[in-house]
């Protein structure tokens, strides 16, 4: 137990910059760039921020040191989202481009992130008072009418009944949430321990979360590879160094089961189609495209594609999150009533 604390004291000691404060940097970054800045002057120009400047100066000593690029950015805190797409700057050599489209993909990602946010707000609050309530009502309230209605054997089961019930769904919901924090920080603290063969099982049984993860992996897949086929390399290349990387384990253990395919002569095609993280298009793209030109125009327009179905399929999860959330709170407030008011209805009616 003192070990699990201890690793969940240095995640959260090692905290990043704030979001927005990334995404601005990465903006002016990219800005600056353009206008014809080395990396290094463009990072002395960001020092004129005053919010800037820690994250800039750790960013230039990195490099002067011969660090490389993605690691600068990791160092200096950045979100795992722009330094995967760094990563493969050793390969293109198109920093530009890839601080762009990891700036994109991570503004999508703090957009979803504010929405969700905004969803889930009221439907928080309003479960948290409804927990107070339930509490209050299966403490005092239902005890109470028991005591009242004692006498009208009808109405003293009703609230027996309704009693059982409350206790029971509280219960519930205790070892539920109980479950799910343990969970989460058996996750959070030994998810690098866990082999990915497991984790990619583990998430296998997880419905909504599976589709999404095949979505995300199928895009990062045929971005990173149409970008990387545009420098000319072999596809054989290509996947060696995908494999080496441990930024996207998922995509470095598929890349290596390809290898071991085309170290056997086998097509891709036949793997891709067995791989659960992959959409099927990729193998009807792998099957179509013999040549590496119309394979990286393939992969670019379906990677397009991907980002489009991600932002419609997280926006409208996120969407249906409140009302789901407030219909479910609906009925337990129906049913409470009901139960409330039921003995009353029975005593009336004896009366």
């Amino acid at each position: 137990m003192v070990l699990y604390l201890k690793k969940l004291l240095e995640i959260f000691n090692n905290r990043r910059l704030p979001s927005e404060i990334q995404l601005r940097f990465l903006k002016q970054l990219a800005r600056l760039l353009e206008n014809g800045y080395s990396m290094i002057d463009a990072l002395e120009v960001l020092k004129w921020d005053k919010q800037l400047i820690i994250a800039a100066d750790q960013m230039i000593e990195s490099l002067k040191h011969g660090i490389s690029i993605d690691e600068a950015f990791e160092r200096a805190k950045f979100h795992h989202t722009i330094t995967t797409y760094l990563y493969f700057v050793k390969d293109n050599g198109d920093v530009l481009l890839s601080i762009k489209k990891g700036t994109e993909m991570f503004e999508n990602r703090l957009k979803y992130m504010k929405k969700f946010q905004d969803m889930i707000r009221y439907p928080m609050i309003l479960f948290f008072i409804f927990s107070i309530l339930l509490y209050f009502i299966n403490g005092w309230v239902l005890p109470s009418f028991l005591d009242i209605f004692q006498s009208n054997a009808s109405a003293s089961s009703m609230i027996i009944f309704t009693i059982m019930v409350i206790d029971y769904l509280v219960k519930v919901l205790l070892v539920f949430i109980t479950l799910l924090i343990v969970i989460c920080l058996i996750l959070i603290v030994n998810k690098r321990k866990i082999p990915i063969q497991k984790q990619i099982k583990l998430y296998n049984v997880i419905p909504i979360y599976r589709k999404f993860l095949t979505l995300q992996t199928s895009f990062q897949f045929s971005i990173h590879l149409s970008t990387q086929l545009k420098t000319g390399m072999s596809i054989k290349e290509i996947l060696a160094h995908m494999s080496q990387q441990k930024k996207l384990p998922i995509i470095a253990y598929y890349t290596s089961l390809m290898m071991t395919e085309l170290s056997n002569g086998y097509p891709l095609s036949n793997l891709l189609s067995q791989l659960s993280f992959f959409e099927n298009q990729l193998t009807l793209i792998f099957q179509k495209n013999s040549d590496n030109l119309a394979l990286e125009r393939d992969l670019a327009a379906y990677a397009d594609m991907l980002t489009d179905e991600l932002d419609r399929k997280t926006m409208k999860a996120i969407t249906l999150i409140q009302p789901v959330f407030l219909i479910l709170v609906g009925c337990f407030i129906i049913f409470i009533y009901l139960a409330l008011m039921w003995p009353m209805m029975q005593m009336i009616r004896t009366t």
